[in-house]
């Protein structure tokens, strides 16, 4: 959902197999980078000095909230540079924001086989999360639909929901299954909107961009299906 700021010719306008070799482009590279956070989430959960360094930020009070800050920043960078005119700066605001996501997850994935003892959440979350990305990509592809519409509700909704997480840090408040819920619809939104976007709007050399985006939404989706299955085991 960020604007890039460069534009080739729309693929509304391209031939077939041009908006054909824009959607394998953009779905390899959203593969590579899941594959990619995959593998540094494992190393992460193997370096002692990583796990120290999440329970240090997560006994400080307002460590969750620099840690917020900091993924915005750096999401907003990476999404700029991925939308940037140069191949090479997309694939390193790509990388970028694959290597932040695995860092922000990392005290959630501990606390996840803290609280359930049993790495097979992990692998439930992950098969729960590709189940619903697939069946809302089938839904855009087979309706044709154009769900930019939802940009809007998007753009409220995420504002709504960063200012509950941080009123929730301050005041000391749990956000429970009912938000996590909510999230999982929001997260569901985002990714019909990134997948009509691939579909209609996207120019076709931005299929890095395209998948930063589809990553993006697809993280979101993953943090709260993981958030509700370990409530529910706990």
């Amino acid at each position: 959902m960020f604007e890039g700021n460069y534009q080739v010719r729309s693929l509304v306008d391209a031939a077939p197999d041009a908006r054909a070799q824009f959607i394998r482009r953009t779905y390899l590279h959203l593969a590579l980078a899941l594959l990619a956070f995959v593998g540094l989430e494992a190393a992460l959960l193997q370096s002692a000095s990583a796990q120290s360094l999440a329970i240090r930020i997560l006994e400080v009070r307002y460590g969750w909230l620099m840690v917020i800050g900091a993924f915005m920043l750096i999401g907003w960078m990476a999404r700029g540079f991925a939308h940037s005119a140069s191949k090479p700066v997309q694939y390193a605001g790509l990388g970028l924001y694959v290597v932040m996501e695995a860092l922000i997850f990392l005290p959630l994935v501990m606390i996840a086989l803290a609280v359930t003892g049993d790495p097979s959440i992990l692998v439930q979350a992950g098969l729960m999360t590709g189940l619903l990305f697939a069946g809302l990509t089938a839904t855009v592809f087979m309706t044709r639909k154009d769900f930019s519409f939802l940009g809007s509700a998007l753009t409220v909704g995420a504002f709504v929901a960063l200012g509950l997480i941080v009123c929730s840090v301050i005041f000391g408040f749990t956000l429970g299954l009912l938000f996590s819920g909510a999230m999982v619809v929001f997260a569901a939104g985002a990714i019909l909107y990134d997948t009509s976007k691939v579909l209609h709007h996207y120019s076709e050399d931005q299929y890095v961009g395209a998948s930063l985006e589809l990553f993006a939404s697809i993280a979101l989706l993953l943090w709260y299906v993981l958030r509700i299955l370990i409530s529910l085991r706990d």
